[in-house]
């Protein structure tokens, strides 16, 4: 089953840093552990102190087509490549999204045109503080990309979006009113997530009942 929201983009990003010691000071920690506003203002503060940055945005249509021919796994493989080639890093720390770290690593390897050593590790966001740091920008993005959404579509509803994750309750009662109201999910979802699939059956399975 596809890991991670239901509604908006995929957000990865990467950062370059001399060393880490900058992010312990500023006490830079994985993105899950920090409250919406703290990870707002560590990004700015990454953004300024790092080297460079990179951020890719991959919109829910787009995530649509490309599972068509790939799984998420390689979805997220091809967008860190697309990463590490424009920050160019001698040392790359990388949070595994393949069961096998190892093989996650060397897949990477495989797709980058120049010398790289790669770190692939489960929860490398909670181990190294430059993942926490990239984690940080790619989640406050996300966020920034959610609020604009939500500041589009609430207004129809006059319902709150939530976080657009599949186990928030305020996404999920959004999703089945918009559905009932519209006949059609909402727009910037990922349809093809288990979660929309399983709420457009349970349309169909409460329209066979009513009849």
């Amino acid at each position: 089953m596809p890991k991670g929201p239901v509604i908006g983009p995929l957000i990865i990003a990467g950062v370059t840093f001399e060393n880490d010691s900058k992010l312990i000071d500023y006490n830079v920690r994985d993105s899950k552990q920090l409250s919406p506003s703290r990870r707002e203002e560590l990004a700015k503060i990454i953004k300024k102190i790092a080297l460079k940055y990179e951020i890719l945005v991959i919109h829910a249509a787009d995530i649509d087509d490309m599972r068509r021919i790939m799984t998420l796994n390689e979805i997220e493989l091809n967008g860190f490549t697309k990463i590490i080639k424009k920050l160019k890093p001698e040392i790359c720390y990388v949070d595994s999204v393949d069961v096998n770290e190892m093989r996650f690593g060397n897949n990477l390897i495989e797709k980058i045109p120049f010398k790289v050593e790669i770190i692939s590790k489960h929860k490398a966001d909670e181990i190294y503080p430059v993942v926490s740091a990239a984690s940080i920008i790619a989640k406050s993005r996300r966020e920034e990309e959610v609020k604009k959404i939500a500041s589009t579509l609430e207004k129809k509803l006059n319902l709150p979006l939530g976080s657009g994750y599949p186990a928030d309750p305020i996404t999920q009662k959004f999703f089945r009113t918009w559905l009932e109201k519209y006949d059609k999910l909402p727009p910037h979802t990922r349809h093809s997530w288990k979660t929309s699939q399983n709420i457009i059956k349970e349309k169909k399975l409460k329209k066979l009942d009513d009849f």
